[in-house]
């Protein structure tokens, strides 16, 4: 089968996005997993597809898969590039839209200067829910919260590896560190995503604060490894550093691909991210009808 696709980007976390508003195209698991590979196919950290509102209310529905053919909840920065796209391909002529994903509805919203801020709704905390299963866990408190020891990881001593767990509609372990540019990302993300605890593996974010309003980031995703920038990631690292008493309401974020701006009003309210959204170019590819 030939589709077209858009090759977009958001702060550097790149993706493919592809319009099944008039139909869907029946892809599996291992034609994301195509899609998304660098050397045979486009090239993207996840695979955006815009369907149909589901229910009243609704604009769309946002269906999101990493590089490994999985369906996840969420992707911030993928959800400026959703926004833009609607809006640039003329099917939503709206400034804020309503978006159904996996992990609940979000509302993009596209700002005069071109950028766009996504309402990304409320962190969420409670274990259960994120999921977390602290079974044998002690938390160590620290400011209003609590990070959790992680145990059993090969050759690094439990003591040394606190993690701040929580929800942005899906699963996030933010850990403090002295210099983004020195922690071993690509040996502790793996490892922490594999720890027993996350019973539904977790995005790894590694937290530098520079200031009360400035933070550097990497983050280690689910299905994808180290990106450029995360935008869900970016939400979770700013709504553990103020539960922590580290960061005021709001932060600038540096990830490696750039830079976005996180707001959070504490309990009760929804962290608001905005960043830019660019397409990169528009294309065809031919795929496999069975694969």
């Amino acid at each position: 089968m030939r589709i077209s696709f858009t090759k977009m980007q958001g702060a550097g976390n790149d993706f493919v996005v592809l319009d099944e508003t008039a139909g869907q195209f029946g892809l599996t698991s291992a034609h994301y997993r195509l899609l998304a590979d660098r050397h045979f196919g486009v090239g993207a950290d996840q695979i955006l597809t815009v369907r149909p509102s589901p229910a009243a209310g609704i604009d769309f529905q946002y269906i999101i898969h990493n590089a490994d053919g999985a369906e996840v909840e969420q992707c911030g920065n993928g959800a400026r590039c959703f926004a833009r796209f609607v809006r640039d391909q003329g099917l939503c002529s709206k400034d804020t839209i309503r978006v159904q994903t996996l992990g609940g509805v979000i509302e993009p919203r596209l700002m005069p200067d071109g950028r766009v801020t996504v309402n990304m709704g409320e962190p969420v905390f409670e274990l259960s829910a994120i999921p977390f299963d602290a079974s044998g866990l002690q938390p160590d408190s620290n400011g209003l919260w609590q990070q959790w020891p992680l145990e059993r990881l090969p050759g690094v001593p439990s003591s040394t590896i606190l993690a701040a767990v929580l929800s942005m509609g899906n699963p996030h372990a933010v850990l403090l560190v002295d210099d983004v540019d020195t922690v071993p990302v690509l040996t502790q993300g793996p490892q922490v995503q594999d720890h027993p605890a996350f019973v539904r593996g977790v995005n790894v974010g590694f937290m530098q604060v520079v200031d009360r309003s400035q933070i550097r980031l990497r983050v280690f995703e689910r299905g994808a490894g180290e990106t450029l920038a995360c935008g869900s990631g970016a939400c979770a690292a700013v709504a553990a550093g103020i539960r922590l008493g580290l960061l005021d309401g709001s932060v600038d974020v540096q990830a490696r691909g750039g830079k976005l701006g996180v707001c959070w009003g504490g309990p009760g309210t929804s962290v608001l991210m905005t960043g830019q959204a660019t397409t990169v170019f528009h294309g065809e590819i031919d795929l496999p009808d069975h694969l």
